[in-house]
């Protein structure tokens, strides 16, 4: 059960919803320190699948952009689009990252990009994000 929060929290934390992924994750981590690679497996499957979501949401916004209601002004998602190519793939790397790692993850959908490309490339940076947050957790109590 304790996964299965922590898998949800991280996974609507990756989308536009402002939840702590990782105060849920060192809660459920004090309490199970023997789950911790369970755990981090969890939050980063729900936190990169939230990714995802947001490729997705990105791919199919697109063809609205020229509606009334869509929430991105045009010269907004083009200076998005200018920074995404400026940094390239690696900016993947980042969509960890809170308001902004959303954001690179739609427009990385909106232009996109390749999947073989995104999901790795999101997957480390969330893993290594939830790793170095265990393990600092590990560092302070020890």
């Amino acid at each position: 059960m304790n996964s299965f929060i922590v898998f949800i929290t991280a996974f609507f934390s990756a989308t536009i919803l402002p939840l702590g992924s990782e105060a849920v994750l060192l809660f459920y981590a004090n309490l199970e320190p023997n789950n911790l690679l369970f755990l981090w497996f969890w939050a980063t499957l729900g936190n990169t699948l939230g990714g995802l979501t947001n490729w997705f949401l990105g791919r199919f916004l697109i063809g609205y952009e020229s509606r009334r209601w869509f929430p991105i002004k045009p010269e907004h998602r083009l200076k998005a689009q200018r920074v995404f190519q400026r940094y390239g793939l690696w900016s993947l790397l980042f969509t960890w990252l809170p308001v902004v790692g959303d954001g690179i993850a739609l427009v990385s959908g909106m232009l996109g990009t390749k999947m073989r490309y995104f999901l790795p490339l999101v997957c480390f940076g969330k893993a290594a994000r939830y790793a170095i947050v265990l393990y600092g957790q590990n560092l302070y109590l020890n």
